[in-house]
């Protein structure tokens, strides 16, 4: 890890970019497998899993036999430990459930907001080196929470043509509704444009590789919501004298061997921690089974020494990481202080892994700098929130005249009619006939 004292601000941006290929890059191959896929369809998500995955399949679908011997080969430990994770985040997102929120603004006007699912949900789950069944039970389980009807899981096959037995068990334990083997671009290609066996859906969420990631962004130009453009991963520690130097390392680990594009990082006011952690990374990483995708992520990361909490934590609200653990004396500081985080993590006895699979939190979160402006998946991500009106007689009364005002200065006579003629009817005329029945 590239280690650096004292960063003069000026340099933190450079500092701290992301390891991430240039849109530029990427966009050229996303558009022209959009395009392929929404002129051919299934034609086209076929070509590519060949390409792309090394594998053709007679069928896309995954039926329901599969589903019953792949949970069946699922070890019974591993399903308790799936199904405790469950729990803890039901529990957390059923919390979430918000009542409806009414106002009476003025007298006679009373004003509401209520939630209502989205219909047709699309959830990417990615394969590859590392299956994501927890990304399973992240997105389906607030999606059913929520009251969504369709929910549709893609997740690219195997050599062998098959998903791992654990996301089909995750995704039958949390009521997906169908289940496609289809990855990357053209996943959320035949999310966006529908297909003879992929559903159409209204919102898209999940992680994913870059080509993933601005796939989803190009969704959004042809309708599709997207939860967030949610990349490679990432997380940053702030440690100080009181941290544990084994801990922090086997938490970079843990982000690090996610892929060979994933950044971390430490702050810390200690030098004598930075190197201790430094010796620790060297003595655990040569043990993982991933080291050689650890490996590379580690060249892309930072070890950071400042001279105080404060010039940290500016330095960590630049940054705006994805995962933020805090190991520090001082730690109310930053939980107070920290204002870019997708998900934050306190004290020595909170690693990251907590929140990737069982706390109860969600781990859908934004990366590359995007928790300045996004939040991580919620319950409120599978819901819209519809506002309601309904303004009596004494109301339109009350609230009328300054809505005239309003829509004459605009210049919107249709706007102020609508109004006018209402408040007209309201005015009974001498010889007891309204204004708006003589117009007519």
């Amino acid at each position: 890890m590239q280690k650096i004292i004292n960063p003069d601000i000026k340099s933190w941006n450079q500092l701290l970019q992301r390891p991430t290929q240039t849109v530029e890059n990427i966009e050229k191959t996303v558009n022209q497998i959009f395009k392929d896929v929404q002129r051919q369809g299934d034609k086209a998500i076929k070509k590519y899993t060949s390409m792309f995955d090394g594998v053709e399949l007679e069928t896309q679908i995954v039926n329901k036999s599969e589903i019953e011997a792949a949970s069946a080969r699922v070890p019974e430990n591993l399903k308790q430990a799936i199904q405790l994770a469950k729990r803890n985040i039901e529990a957390f997102h059923k919390a979430q459930k918000t009542e409806r929120v009414e106002v009476e603004t003025m007298t006679g006007v009373n004003c509401w907001q209520e939630k209502r699912p989205i219909q047709k949900v699309g959830l990417y789950i990615p394969g590859g080196t590392a299956p994501l069944f927890s990304s399973v039970l992240m997105l389906a389980i607030p999606a059913n929470i929520a009251g969504c009807e369709d929910i549709i899981l893609c997740s690219p096959p195997d050599k062998k043509g098959q998903l791992a037995d654990e996301i089909l068990y995750a995704a039958q334990l949390c009521g997906v509704t169908n289940i496609i083997k289809v990855g990357g671009i053209q996943a959320i290609a035949g999310l966006t444009f529908g297909t003879e066996s992929i559903p159409q859906v209204y919102k898209i969420f999940g992680p994913g590789n870059q080509f993933v990631t601005v796939a989803k962004q190009l969704a959004t130009k042809y309708g599709v919501a997207i939860d967030m453009p949610a990349g490679p991963s990432e997380l940053l520690v702030v440690a100080d004298d009181s941290a544990n130097a084994a801990y922090v390392a086997s938490d970079l680990l843990s982000q690090a061997e996610h892929g060979v594009d994933s950044q971390v990082i430490l702050v810390s006011t200690s030098k004598v921690l930075i190197e201790a952690v430094e010796v620790e990374i060297n003595n655990q990483i040569s043990l993982l089974p991933r080291k050689a995708i650890a490996v590379k992520a580690i060249e892309n990361s930072r070890l950071i020494y400042v001279e105080d909490d404060v010039i940290a934590l500016q330095l960590i609200n630049v940054y705006a990481p994805e995962h933020f653990i805090i190991c520090c004396k001082n730690e109310d500081f930053y939980v107070k202080g920290i204002i870019n985080a997708g998900s934050v993590f306190i004290g020595n006895y909170t690693p990251e892994s907590a929140g990737d699979y069982a706390s109860g939190t969600n781990h859908t979160l934004p990366t590359n700098g995007f928790s300045r402006a996004y939040s991580g998946v919620n319950l409120d991500s599978f819901n819209k929130s519809i506002t309601f009106q309904k303004i009596s007689e004494k109301g339109i009364r009350n609230i009328g005249p300054a809505i005239e005002l309003m829509a004459a200065a605009e210049g919107l006579e249709a706007h102020k009619n609508a109004v006018t003629l209402r408040l007209n009817d309201l005015i009974p005329a001498k010889s007891g006939i309204s204004k708006s029945k003589l117009q007519n």
